[in-house]
């Protein structure tokens, strides 16, 4: 969970370059998440009825436009807006994308009963240039989601691998796949590059899911709690074949996913490595000295002799 000032730990944003998410379990109160559900409702009926251009229902939330700053979406009385500003999401969002980050979109997933509807895997970008730069995706479950009724399935770091959105559909049955399911109030920070896709829903119950994608407005670097940042930062002598540490940002990056074997988690690494670079504002930081060597050659290569 968050620290006590309700930002990410350390060890907490390592995982999330790692994993590509963060999952919160029942974060959000339930006196927001039944009473949500008719808000959401009314969203999801005249996002339709705008896009028909018919007249929308009264009594929902205006939309807010792209670009509009976090906080100047969902005023009150919405609960939108009340679950959107809880202390907790907002340690959170700014931890990852600082504070008052841009509207980018807003979607409600409703998957009706014994819908046998299947989403393809897909990624919400295009292609995205190389930098570190990243927003992020709330996923909220207002409901409970029981174990096969329809929850999101995600592959766990997939997030730094560059593909076209719809380029990754072929796959399925990934090693390490996971599909959502937990108690109401549920949030889910996805990387906006991490793969996922939509379930079918052989229950007897609607699922539900809100999500928002938001646009830093800031450079992403030391947002989150700095407490356990000296111990947990490693310098580039934390090395798998050297002085391997136990307890640091490196030992979370080499952590891998079932897909990932062999000399593929190298690669990984490096990918990691230059993710947590950004983050952490250090040009010098490296799991496993695979960009240290490099740039050492690299150097000596430039040098007149």
């Amino acid at each position: 969970m968050p620290a006590a000032n309700h930002k990410l730990t350390t060890q907490e944003m390592a995982r999330f370059v790692a994993d590509g998410y963060l999952r919160f379990d029942g974060l959000v109160p339930q006196e927001i998440n039944e009473p949500v559900i008719e808000e959401l409702r009314l969203l999801e009926v005249n996002k339709i009825n705008q896009m028909l251009g018919v007249p929308l229902q009264e009594g929902g939330p205006q939309q807010p436009a792209s670009l509009t700053p976090l906080s100047q979406c969902y005023p009150a009385p919405s609960l939108l807006g009340a679950m959107l500003n809880l202390p907790a999401v907002q340690g959170i969002i700014e931890s990852l994308v600082g504070p008052d980050p841009l509207f980018d979109h807003d979607f409600v997933h409703r998957l009706p009963a014994g819908s046998d509807y299947q989403q393809h895997l897909h990624v919400d970008a295009v292609v995205d240039s190389a930098d570190p730069t990243f927003d992020i995706q709330l996923f909220y479950y207002p409901r409970d989601v029981a174990p096969g009724a329809g929850g999101t399935r995600f592959v766990p770091a997939t997030h730094l691998r560059r593909t076209r959105a719809e380029g990754v559909g072929r796959y399925q049955h990934l090693a390490g796949e996971q599909q959502y399911h937990g108690v109401a109030g549920t949030l889910m920070v996805f990387h906006h590059g991490l793969w996922h896709a939509g379930q079918p829903n052989p229950s007897d119950t609607d699922r539900w899911m809100y999500k928002i994608r938001l646009n830093p407005r800031v450079p992403q670097i030391r947002l989150w709690d700095l407490d356990d940042f000296e111990e947990k930062h490693n310098d580039a002598s934390d090395h798998t074949f050297a002085l391997m540490r136990q307890d640091s940002v490196a030992q979370v990056l080499r952590t891998m996913q079932p897909w990932q074997k062999g000399h593929e988690q190298r690669y990984e690494q490096m990918q990691r490595a230059r993710l947590w670079r950004y983050l952490s504002g250090d040009p010098a930081f490296d799991v496993d000295y695979y960009h240290t060597r490099i740039e050492q050659r690299a150097r000596l290569a430039g040098e007149p002799g």
